[in-house]
């Protein structure tokens, strides 16, 4: 398996939404209705927006198999030193191959170069998959919020 991280280019635009669609709802199942998740998968992951997102830099770097994205990571440089996850999303059969780890690995370096020294990600209460993950990269919760940092 070779896999590309990558800045991310319209024509990612589907593939990116259906990962970043399919991984939030897993995220949040169990917790929202399904009503609610199909509002919030409209608004956030429609083609448009992805795109817009896209371009304008929010949506960071892609992981690419087999000419296939497999996974995404967005966020910005919020302020001096700042460094925001917006979104951080791997296609389930992806999982576990050190995929988020790499993606993660790229937009850090790219954020430490622009001069981040601390980094936050919103992470869902709850969230089997991201905490985890997030708790071994060195992060940790916030007292005063749900958010998780780290210093890089």
């Amino acid at each position: 398996m070779k896999m590309m991280i990558t800045k991310p280019i319209p024509e990612h635009t589907e593939a990116i939404s259906k990962i970043c669609s399919d991984g939030w709802r897993q995220t949040v199942q169990g917790i929202y209705d399904e009503e609610y998740q199909a509002k919030n998968v409209e608004y956030w992951y429609n083609h448009k927006k992805v795109l817009n997102d896209i371009q304008n830099g929010t949506y960071t770097h892609v992981a690419i198999i087999d000419d296939q994205v497999v996974g995404t990571i967005g966020g910005v440089l919020s302020k001096e030193g700042v460094s925001e996850i917006y979104v951080f999303y791997i296609d389930e059969t992806y999982r576990y191959q050190g995929i988020g780890s790499k993606l993660l690995d790229e937009f850090t370096a790219e954020h430490k170069k622009n001069g981040a020294t601390v980094q936050y990600a919103s992470v869902q209460e709850g969230n089997d998959l991201g905490i985890p993950f997030y708790l071994s990269k060195g992060f940790k919760k916030s007292d005063e919020n749900d958010r998780y940092w780290r210093y890089i």
